[in-house]
């Protein structure tokens, strides 16, 4: 397994965590960065000795309202989460093509592609191509054995959501604890999910278990979308 990360202290933290589960590498790569992404699929290759599976996870542009931002936050939210999933998506589709691996890639964007929330405009708006590009993936890439399929996560617990309640509560004049229990009030299941719960549908669209399942996009939280 490879791992990636533009942090590097986060990276070895990981790295750490993960070594005891098997063979594991830590690329640094920022995944905004054309260079980059072509370093990373290369070196993913060559330590594995070819890609089976892609998971794509990225942070998360900074929160705010649309006229809060300026050229520079759109052009930066595009590359990271428009271009970059775009451009790794074709590196890895010619890296599973050339082996004739029958491969799989697992996207993972947000719920408010379905439902914007006005206080993450830059990610309402730019994780709307992820949606797209799974679906155009799964139709291209079906006939060569690739599926491709995303999941829309809701509220996880992770450091996104210390960021969202710390934004919300100086916006608001609010604790940020009390953030997070409005939230759980509109979440029917009454919580906030676990990375481990996300995980099991990432695990789920990567393996034999979804085999016939390609160009869809799953939500995993907790039944807080409304629509259809």
């Amino acid at each position: 397994m490879v791992i990636n990360s533009s942090n590097p202290d986060k990276l070895e933290a990981a790295l750490g965590k993960l070594s005891s589960l098997g063979e594991v590498h830590a690329i640094v790569a920022d995944l905004a960065t054309k260079s980059d992404l072509e370093r990373l699929v290369a070196q993913t290759a060559s330590y594995l000795g070819g890609i089976d599976v892609l998971v794509y996870v990225t942070g998360s542009p900074k929160p705010g309202r649309f006229l809060d931002f300026s050229y520079e936050d759109w052009r930066d939210a595009s590359d990271l989460l428009v271009v970059s999933p775009a451009y790794l998506a074709k590196l890895v589709a010619d890296q599973m093509i050339g082996t004739g691996t029958r491969g799989r890639m697992v996207f993972l964007s947000s719920y408010v592609i379905k439902e914007p929330l006005l206080t993450l405009a830059l990610s309402s708006v730019c994780r709307v191509a992820v949606l797209s590009l799974v679906r155009t993936l799964g139709r291209e890439l079906g006939s060569k054995g690739i599926r491709v399929n995303g999941i829309m996560p809701g509220y996880i617990r992770t450091a996104r959501i210390d960021q969202l309640a710390q934004d919300s509560a100086k916006r608001r004049g609010i604790k940020p604890e009390d953030w997070v229990k409005e939230v759980e009030s509109e979440i029917p299941m009454g919580r906030i999910g676990t990375p481990e719960e996300l995980a099991n549908a990432v695990l789920f669209l990567g393996s034999d278990l979804s085999s016939y399942m390609s160009g869809a996009t799953i939500p995993v939280d907790g039944a807080v979308l409304r629509s259809i």
